[in-house]
C-alpha cells in the first residue's frame, strides 16, 4: 500500500518546483504509527562518557542511529584499520584480482622489520603463505606481520596498497578518515577515523560480501606455525548473536572496538574508542549492544518491493515514477515512548531522464522523537528513457493542468 502524502506538502513541493529549489521534500506522516509498551521503562544507554569518549550504535537494517557519543570526532584507530585492508581484500577477490588459494612469500626485508612487533602470525622470513590464511590471521588474531605481506604481495609496496585502500574509502563516502599503513601501526596521527566512518565500512563488509564475512570474521581464535593465538574480541562467545570485527590498541590510541551482533534479523554495529582500560572496552561494548537489542520497540513498516510513493520526472517518457525499497523496512521507538512516527521522501527533483529501474533515486527518512533521523534508499520501480519530442510536448500541456 502506498504512503498518502498531504495535501499540503504536495503544495508546498510545487512552489518549490516553480521557484527552482532543487532539495524537495514530499512529507509524509503516520500519525500515531504504533504505541511502545506503556509498563515498559526507557533505560539510557549504559556507558559514561568518562569511560567511553566515543561511541556509536547503529541498527543497519532500519538505517537509525540508537545511541551516538562524538561520533564525527577523529581518532586513532590502531589495528581496527585492518577492517579497510580486509575490506578491500574482499572487494580485490570480488573483482578477480586476488584469490584466496594464491600463495604470498614473506621477503627477508619484510621479516626482518616485522618479526615480533605487536601481533603476529610469526610468519618466517621465506614462507609461503595463502591469502586464506594471511586474512584468517588478519582478521582474527590482528596479524601485523600478515597485513604488510598481503600489502607487498598484492600491490607491490605498502604506499600502492595504502592508496587503493583510501580509494576504497572515498567511493564509501568515507569523508573523515584516512589510513597511512595496512596494519594500524603508530604513524603519528596520519591514519585518522571516526566512528560514523567505521559504521559506514561495517556495513559495507557485511552486506557487500556476506560470505566472506562469514568466513573470516569472528572466528575464536587461528593456529598457525604450530602456534595457537586466541582471538580477543570482546563480544564473540559471550553475547548472544555477536559475531565480531576487530579490537585496536596503542598507547596513543588507547582501546577501540568495532563489532557487530545479529538478532532476528536486526544487525547492530557499534564503535568504541577512546577507552583507558580493556576491561572497561569490553564491559561497554557488551552492555552498549545488549542495550541496543533490549531497549527498543522494533516494527516493520514496509516489506521490499513495496510502493513508498512518486516522484516527478523532467524530460522522460513518463511524467512521474513509482518509489520502492529493496529491503523490509523497520523502525526502533524506546520502550515507554508513545509517541508518533514521521517519515518523508526526499529527492532532488524532479527527477531527470533516462534512468534504470533499481537505480537510487530518493530517501526514506524516518524520524522518532529524540533520535537521529534514519535515512534508507528508494529506488525506482521503473526505467524511464528520454521523452521523444510529441512526448515532451504532450507532457508540457499536461503540466499546465497538474
Amino acid at each position: 500500500m502506498a504512503i498518502p502524502v498531504m495535501t499540503a506538502a504536495y503544495r508546498i513541493y510545487h512552489a518549490l518546483h516553480r521557484l527552482r529549489i532543487v532539495r524537495a521534500a514530499l512529507v509524509l506522516v503516520w500519525t500515531s504509527l504504533f504505541c511502545a509498551s506503556l509498563s515498559a521503562q526507557n533505560q539510557p544507554a549504559p556507558i559514561s562518557e568518562e569511560d567511553v569518549p566515543i561511541a556509536v550504535l547503529v541498527d543497519i537494517t532500519s538505517g537509525q542511529v540508537l545511541f551516538s557519543r562524538d561520533a564525527d570526532r577523529r581518532f586513532v584507530p590502531a589495528s581496527i584499520t585492518k577492517t579497510m585492508t580486509i575490506y578491500h581484500a574482499f572487494e580485490l577477490i570480488e573483482e578477480g584480482t586476488l584469490s584466496p588459494s594464491q600463495m604470498m612469500t614473506m621477503p627477508d626485508e619484510t621479516w626482518r622489520e616485522w618479526n615480533g612487533e605487536g601481533s603476529t602470525m610469526w610468519i618466517n622470513a621465506g614462507d609461503q603463505v595463502s591469502v586464506d590464511d594471511l586474512l584468517t590471521g588478519i582478521a582474527n588474531i590482528s596479524a601485523n606481520d600478515g597485513a604488510i605481506m598481503l600489502a607487498q604481495g598484492h600491490s607491490g609496496t605498502v604506499a600502492n596498497w595504502v592508496a587503493e585502500m583510501n580509494g576504497r574509502a572515498r567511493d564509501l563516502r568515507m569523508t573523515n578518515s584516512h589510513f597511512g599503513t595496512p596494519n594500524g601501526w603508530p604513524d603519528e596521527g596520519f591514519t585518522f577515523t571516526t566512528a560514523n566512518d567505521l559504521v559506514i565500512l561495517a556495513e559495507a563488509m557485511v552486506t557487500r560480501h556476506p560470505e566472506k564475512f562469514g568466513r573470516y570474521i569472528g572466528l575464536p581464535g587461528f593456529r598457525y606455525n604450530g602456534i595457537e593465538q586466541p582471538n580477543h574480541d570482546p563480544m564473540i562467545g559471550r553475547l548472544d548473536g555477536a559475531d565480531g570485527i576487530k579490537t585496536g590498541y596503542t598507547n596513543e590510541a588507547g582501546f577501540g572496538y568495532l563489532g557487530t551482533a545479529k538478532r532476528d534479523g536486526q544487525r547492530l554495529v557499534l564503535v568504541v574508542a577512546g577507552v583507558g582500560r580493556n576491561a572497561v572496552r569490553a564491559r561497554s561494548a557488551r552492555a552498549l549492544m545488549e542495550w541496543g537489542f533490549t531497549a527498543f520497540e522494533r516494527k516493520r513498516l514496509l516489506g521490499p518491493g513495496k510502493s513508498v510513493g512518486s516522484a516527478r520526472v523532467q524530460g522522460g517518457s513518463l511524467r512521474a515514477v513509482d518509489l520502492v525499497t529493496d529491503r523490509a523496512i523497520f523502525v526502533n521507538v524506546p520502550r515507554g515512548q508513545a509517541e508518533s512516527t514521521r517519515v518523508s521522501i526526499e529527492y532532488d527533483g524532479p527527477l531527470r531522464a533516462p534512468f534504470n529501474a533499481g537505480d537510487e533515486v530518493a530517501t526514506l527518512v524516518i524520524d522518532v522523537p529524540n533520535m537521529e533521523s534514519a535515512r534508507v534508499p528508494l529506488l525506482a520501480a521503473d526505467a524511464v528513457s528520454e521523452a521523444g519530442l510529441f512526448t515532451r510536448i504532450f507532457n508540457g500541456i499536461a503540466g499546465w493542468f497538474s
